[in-house]
Order: C-alpha cells, then structure tokens, then sequence
C-alpha cells in the first residue's frame, strides 16, 4: 500500500474490499443473456469472452484499447507492434464486436498520435466514421527533443446512417473575455453568472475542457490510463439516451460504466485485471449516492479551471 499525503483522495483497496468486491463481478464461460452481464462487471479475457455475448444489444460502444506503445498495467504488460501488426490486432477483436451493436449504435476509438492511423484503418471496414475528436490531455513534464504529447484523438463512428446525437446535452459554458452588448447595452450571445460571463456554445471536436484525474481529485485511481469521468459524460450524453445500454471492452478503472450509471444508462464491460475490476466496482458502488461528475453542472460543460466547474473537484 502507498502512503498518502492528507489530502490525497486517490481510490484504494484494502485486501477486505478486494475480498468483498470481487464477488460481484461476473465471470463468463459459457454463452450468457443480455441479462446476465446488465450493469455488471465482466472479469475476463477480451479474446474468450467476446464470442460468448449476445448478438444485438449495445447502443454505445465506447473503446480505450492499450495504444501501440510499451506500457504495463498492474501485472499486464503491453509491446509495442509494428503498425501493420497493431491495425490486425485492433480488427481482430472489433470485428467480433460488430454483431453485438444494434443497428443505430454508435462507436467511440480512443488512440493516440501514433495509433490513429491503424485505428482508422481497422474501423472503416466496419463503421461510418463521422468524426475525429482531439481533446487536450494536459499532464507530464514535456520532452526534450520533441514537441510535449499533450492531445489523444477518439474517432467516433456509427453502425448506419441512423444513429443518435443529443447536440443539446452536451453544449460547452465557456467564458466570455471580451463581452460585446448590443447598441441598446444588452449582452449578445451571453449572460453572466456570478462574476463571470459566459457563452453556452454548441461542441465541436476540439475539447479543451477535460481534466486529468490527479491525486486530489475523488475519480482518480492508480489505473495508468483512467480517463476521465467528464470526457465519457460528453459521449454518453452525446449518443445515448436514458436506458441505453452503454459497453466498454477495455474497461479497466471502470470510468465508462460509472458515468454511465450516474447518467441513467445501462452499462457492462470487460477487464481481464481483477485489481482494476475491483477499483470499478467500488467507483459504482460509490455513485449509489454520488451522482456528481467533475466539471458538468446545470446540464451543460463548464470550461476547465472555470470557478463553478472548480468547485466540484
């Protein structure tokens, strides 16, 4: 067990929660029913427990897949492949996903600048890709001999033309710096709360709103990758509706079921890591009572760093 600063509100486990959590997770070895794997967490092998799912059932496949670098999780460890070797290893798993998808699902890809391109190429054989969305993932010291890393791309991509997208539940407040009023004195196109001035704005694929989980911060875990809770809350809202069933192959510290549940979804996922699996499963059982996500409130996305999306951290 690390030790922890005061104020640290990183997630941690105990041996007596591990013993308590693990026994809500599932474990398939034989076909299952949609039922079976509804909000719950499925502990397993991506590869064995693909082909044991029901056919036609997701509406929201969200993927954060190991991207193509060496990178170890817990007592998993990912190698770098060639690209050509990473794209058929990205098709060998999500073209067993495609009979899962109803027929208006739509589907989330998560990558960085070196994966992108094997993942766009994996996913146009399967999907329509609407989109690349590059959102700023602010965190790490830089690089001496090249520019810092600090963005990730998430291609968004539907089954068919027929698809879901709530552009009013995920319109962005930003603030207004230079505040322009009409020749009568009247704001144009903002208003002002508190001491601030804003615009509500609709989104674009450029987001620049999202916060790193970090030790303060009630989300965050010791996962090496966790997303976070306000980036699957945009896509949730954005192509879902209440009830749906959201999924997450890769699910890991279990950020997209959580935001799923605290949204009104249904959700399910797959970690192969049982450590991982029993910090979601205590991410859940928390938002039983806590319904909050960091930097959403009032049903629209506050920028980053502004003071209302402040004081929820």
């Amino acid at each position: 067990m690390k030790d922890r600063a005061p104020l640290n509100r990183t997630i941690t486990l105990n041996k007596k929660d591990i013993g308590l959590l693990k026994e809500k997770l599932v474990k398939i070895n034989e076909p299952v029913n949609v039922k079976t794997i509804t909000d719950k967490i499925i502990n397993g092998d991506i590869f064995k427990v693909l082909d044991l799912l029901p056919d036609n059932f997701i509406d929201l496949l969200f993927i954060d897949p190991p991207y193509n670098i060496d990178k170890k999780f817990n007592l998993a460890h990912f190698k770098e492949m060639k690209l050509h070797d990473y794209e058929s290893w990205i098709d060998s798993w999500l073209g067993k996903l495609v009979r899962m998808l109803k027929p208006d699902a739509s589907i989330y890809i998560c990558g960085d600048w070196n994966s992108s391109s094997a993942i766009f190429n994996a996913a146009i054989k399967h999907f329509n890709i609407r989109n690349r969305i590059t959102w700023e993932r602010e965190k790490g010291r830089g690089a001496k001999t090249n520019w810092k890393n600090c963005a990730e791309d998430i291609w968004y991509c539907t089954k068919s033309d027929k698809f879901t997208f709530n552009v009013d539940d995920v319109k962005v407040k930003r603030r207004v710096l230079a505040p322009y009023k009409t020749e009568s004195g009247k704001p144009k196109d903002w208003i002002t709360d508190g001491d601030e001035n804003f615009r509500v704005t609709h989104p674009s694929n450029i987001w620049t709103d999202i916060t790193i989980p970090f030790w303060s911060m009630p989300e965050n875990t010791d996962h090496p990758t966790q997303k976070p809770e306000k980036l699957l809350a945009k896509i949730i809202l954005a192509s879902s509706n209440p009830g749906d069933f959201v999924f997450d192959p890769f699910l890991g510290s279990g950020t997209t079921a959580v935001a799923a549940k605290k949204l009104g979804r249904k959700y399910s996922g797959i970690e192969i890591d049982e450590l991982f699996c029993c910090l979601a499963q205590k991410r859940l059982d928390a938002a039983e009572t806590d319904k909050s996500i960091q930097g959403y409130h009032d049903g629209v996305f506050w920028e980053r760093n502004s003071l209302r999306e402040q004081k929820k951290i």
